[in-house]
């Protein structure tokens, strides 16, 4: 691979890991720390997926009425199974919204968004060092 490609791999991969942590998972922690005051009860693991995807949802009594609410990216539990027990956190005024009282601190998300951060410091750090060795290359003529 040639230098070229590597600062554009280089930098196009610092830019996605850079939006990643940005726009996903540091709103992500921000959004399961808000409900820490949220009301508790217990719910059960509807569907089961990859839950740190945001591919789980949960089925809970709130209000009088049976709830099936997905839960956010950055969730944990994606070990287990459907219809494993699971204490979660709602938003009294709209019980849609949900996360597991155990992810409401926000640390797996915010882990994750420091994890692609560095990451993409890292990426965008060998660009750097690429576009300086292009620089410096003496430039043949065709």
């Amino acid at each position: 691979m040639g230098p070229r490609a590597s600062l554009v791999m280089s930098l196009a991969l610092g830019l996605l890991l850079g939006a990643l942590s940005l726009l996903v998972m540091l709103p992500a922690a921000q959004h399961l720390r808000s409900l820490q005051d949220g009301e508790r009860t217990q719910a059960t693991l509807h569907t089961a997926g990859s839950c740190m995807a945001g591919h789980c949802q949960v089925k809970f009594e709130a209000g009088g009425r049976t709830v099936i609410a997905d839960l956010p990216v950055g969730s944990g539990g994606g070990k287990q199974s459907v219809g494993a027990s699971l204490a979660v956190r709602y938003q009294a005024d709209d019980p849609r919204v949900v996360a597991r009282e155990a992810d409401v601190g926000g640390g797996g998300a915010a882990v994750l968004a420091a994890l692609a951060g560095a990451a993409a410091l890292l990426f965008l750090a060998v660009a750097a060092v690429a576009a300086i060795f292009l620089a410096r290359q003496p430039r043949s003529e065709a």
